[in-house]
């Protein structure tokens, strides 16, 4: 219930303005020093948060470049129609990549020039391999019907005579899903932020405490205690919304980032800097979102807003929601949805909450 006009709001309050901008320095220092002590237990424990940090890229990657694979087997035909076929059936291609974590290449070869370089340099290969070599050099001639024979220039160039040969090799292995620096002192930068992230994520409940500290120095004695209730439901939705954007929200958001690089025809070749300023602002972000319902039943506390207002201006809120999620998240749609719509949904659980806890 809104407030009286007349009402003075801070007229229990004992304090100046003076103080209230002392008490903001004072709850600024202790914030900061907080985080300081934070940053420096994350140096410590940077450099597996950096890891961690890859495993949804090189994820995405992986998944990217599997497709891309399995895409190129589909769409791969013979330069001769009846040509020779791949080796492999597209049940096997499935079972090594996506059951056994291979990558492939597929190149066009002659299968002369393959043989006769297979048996140069059998003498130095081990038996086993000098054996498969030969078993795949005596397949692909028996596929583009030659024999052994010495094939003159002209016929090692001809088109027409070339076979398919996959090239396979594990995908953590493959050049494509690693994650690059361009620079020697980039890794110290990338080392930096993680260190940044995990300050951030930890001193998360210390920073919200000298927040809300700072909001109740102009509050009534009875309204006070409104911030020792919110301070533990205020770190566990801003923890809440950074482990959604890390566990959840990355792995679409970097699927409809490759896709639109495959729409457009580009390789990526993602950095680990720009990938972890990205990852450092994106569940920040989140967390501070989720603060939604907390700050919209302190606000019907003090007077500022009712439960009225709240339900009658719902499209005003769902509008002015979705512009700041979009000013908050990369210029991707699924990131802006999968933080509009949670915070819609904050928005009327925190209508309910303020009907529920109206006072009588």
């Amino acid at each position: 219930m809104a407030r009286h006009k007349d009402e003075d709001l801070f007229r229990s309050s004992t304090m100046t303005f003076g103080e209230h901008l002392e008490e903001l320095r004072i709850c600024l220092i202790r914030a900061s020093a907080g985080l300081a002590v934070a940053v420096i237990i994350g140096f410590c424990v940077a450099r597996p948060v950096v890891h961690l940090i890859e495993q949804p890229l090189r994820r995405a990657l992986g998944n990217y470049y599997t497709e891309r694979s399995v895409e190129t087997f589909d769409g791969w035909q013979p330069r001769i129609p009846g040509g020779p076929a791949l080796p492999y059936s597209r049940e096997e291609i499935l079972d090594a990549v996506e059951g056994h974590g291979m990558s492939f290449e597929l190149r066009e070869v002659h299968p002369d020039r393959l043989a006769r370089v297979l048996q140069a340099t059998s003498g130095s290969t081990t038996s086993k391999d000098a054996a498969t070599g030969n078993i795949q050099a005596d397949k692909l001639e028996k596929i583009a019907g030659h024999t052994n024979d010495k094939a003159d220039s002209k016929r090692d160039f001809d088109l027409d005579a070339l076979v398919p040969l996959l090239l396979w090799q594990p995908l953590s292995k493959d050049a494509r899903v690693s994650i690059t620096t361009l620079s020697a002192q980039e890794a110290f930068g990338i080392y930096v932020k993680a260190a940044l992230l995990v300050g951030v994520v930890l001193s998360s409940p210390w920073i919200l405490y000298q927040l809300w500290t700072f909001v109740a120095a102009g509050l009534y004695p009875q309204e006070k205690r409104w911030v020792r209730i919110f301070l533990p439901i205020s770190t566990g939705l801003f923890l809440a919304g950074v482990l959604l954007a890390f566990f959840f929200v990355f792995d679409f958001v970097l699927d409809y980032l490759l896709e639109f690089n495959e729409w457009l025809g580009l390789d990526p070749d993602p950095r680990i800097s720009e990938w972890l300023g990205f990852v450092l602002i994106l569940p920040i972000g989140f967390g501070l979102g989720f603060q939604l319902p907390l700050v919209m039943l302190f606000l019907e506390r003090i007077g500022i807003f009712d439960v009225e207002t709240y339900s009658s201006q719902w499209r005003v809120a769902v509008i002015v929601i979705f512009v700041v999620s979009a000013v908050l998240t990369p210029a991707d749609p699924y990131s802006l949805l999968f933080l509009a719509i949670p915070l819609c949904l904050l928005y009327f659980g925190g209508l309910v909450i303020c009907r529920w806890m109206r006072p009588r």
